[in-house]
C-alpha cells in the first residue's frame, strides 16, 4: 500500500527540511523509504535477491542497488520506485562507491576478486581491476582521481588509479576490513577492521598508516566491538563508526582520533548515512530489523523505526 508521495520540502519558519531515506533490507528483499522529518515508513519496495549496497545518483532522480543474489545492480527512479533497468555489475556486487561526477560506479565483486568499472550512461562495463580475496569497501577521493577497495580476507585496502584502473598500492590492516572513507580534503582515508577492532587512518600521499583507532565499552567484550560503516561530517571534524554487535555508533575527533563518545542504537548496527543538512546521521541495524536516527548537533539518538528484514544499506535522497 502507497502510504505518501514524493519529497515532503517544509519551508515555513520552524519547519525543516525532509528528505526520502532508502533502505536496503537483505533478509526480505525490500526498499525502506523513511521521511526524515517524521521518521516514519513512506513505502515499501520490492527489489532484487539480497539487497545490499545502495547510493543515489547526484541530481536524486535514480537509486542504485545492489541486488547481489542477481548479480546486478538495479535502477530504481525515485518518482515511481520503479526498477527501471539494470547496470552490468559483475558476480555477487555487494559494495559500491559513484565518482563524484556521477558518471562512473565502482563495484566490489566478492566471488571473483575484482571490481567492475561502468558507465552508467552506457550500461556497459569499462574495465575490471583484480584485487584481494572477498572485495567489499569502496571508497573514492574528493577529486576522483583515486578509488580504494578493501579485501576481507587479504586483509588490504588497495589504492587504485581511476585513470588508468592500475592497483598502484596495498596497505595491510587489521583482519577483515569492511569499510573505506575518505576525509572532505582527501589527504587521509579511513578504514574499518571488523575483526581487528580497529580503524586505520591512511595516509594518501604516502600510503601508509598514520594512526590506528581502538575502542573501549565498559563490560563489553573486546571481540563484540566489530567497527563497520563509517561517515566522515562535511567540515572534517567528527567521524562516526559503526561498531556491528556492539549495538553503539562511535563519535571520533579526527583531529585528536579520540573517541569522544559511544551511541546507543540498535541491534548489530553496520552501515550509515547523513542527511544532506547533517542534522541527523542513521545507522541501519541489522539484527533488530530498524533504523537510528542520531541528532548531529548532540550525538544522541533521537527515533528508531521498525523497516524491513535485516536492514543493510542506507543512502539519503540529495534534495
Amino acid at each position: 500500500m502507497i502510504v505518501g508521495l514524493g519529497l515532503a520540502v517544509g519551508m515555513s519558519a520552524g519547519s525543516a527540511l525532509a528528505y526520502e531515506v532508502y533502505v536496503s533490507n537483505e533478509r526480505d528483499n525490500t526498499m525502506s523509504v523513511v521521511d526524515s522529518e517524521t521518521m516514519e515508513v513512506l513505502r515499501t519496495v520490492e527489489v532484487g535477491q539480497r539487497p545490499r549496497g545502495i547510493t543515489v545518483s547526484r541530481d536524486g532522480r535514480f537509486i542504485y542497488l545492489c541486488a547481489s543474489d542477481d548479480d546486478t545492480v538495479e535502477i530504481i527512479d525515485t518518482e515511481t520506485y520503479e526498477i527501471v533497468g539494470t547496470l552490468p555489475s559483475g558476480p555477487d556486487p555487494e559494495l559500491f562507491v559513484l565518482s563524484p561526477d556521477g558518471e562512473t560506479l565502482y563495484v566490489a565483486n566478492e566471488d571473483d576478486n575484482l571490481v567492475t568499472v561502468i558507465d552508467i550512461a552506457g550500461k556497459k562495463v569499462l574495465g575490471e581491476i583484480p584485487v584481494g580475496v572477498e572485495p567489499e569497501g569502496m571508497g573514492i577521493s574528493p577529486d576522483g582521481t583515486t578509488l580504494v577497495n578493501t579485501s576481507e580476507t587479504t586483509n588490504m585496502a588497495h589504492f587504485i588509479d581511476t585513470a588508468s584502473h592500475e592497483n598502484t598500492h596495498n596497505v595491510l590492516v587489521d583482519a577483515r576490513p569492511r569499510f573505506a572513507e575518505f576525509m572532505p580534503d582527501g589527504e587521509e582515508v579511513w578504514v574499518s577492521a571488523e575483526i581487528g577492532g580497529t580503524v586505520a587512518v591512511i595516509d594518501n600521499a604516502t600510503r601508509e598508516i598514520k594512526h590506528k583507532i581502538e575502542f573501549e565499552i565498559p563490560g563489553m567484550r573486546s571481540e563484540s566491538i566489530q567497527p563497520v560503516g563509517v561517515r566522515i561530517n562535511k567540515d572534517g571534524t567528527k567521524a562516526y563508526v559503526a561498531l556491528g554487535p556492539a549495538n553503539r555508533v562511535a563519535v571520533i575527533d579526527t583531529e585528536t582520533y579520540e573517541v569522544e563518545k559511544y551511541v546507543l542504537v540498535g541491534q548489530r548496527v553496520w552501515q550509515l548515512a547523513f542527511t544532506p543538512d547533517e542534522k541527523y546521521i542513521i545507522s541501519t541495524n541489522g539484527v533488530s530489523n530498524d533504523i537510528t536516527f542520531i541528532d548531529v548537533a548532540s550525538d544522541e539518538p533521537v527515533h528508531s523505526v521498525t523497516v524491513g528484514a535485516e536492514p543493510w544499506g542506507v543512502v539519503v535522497s540529495p534534495k
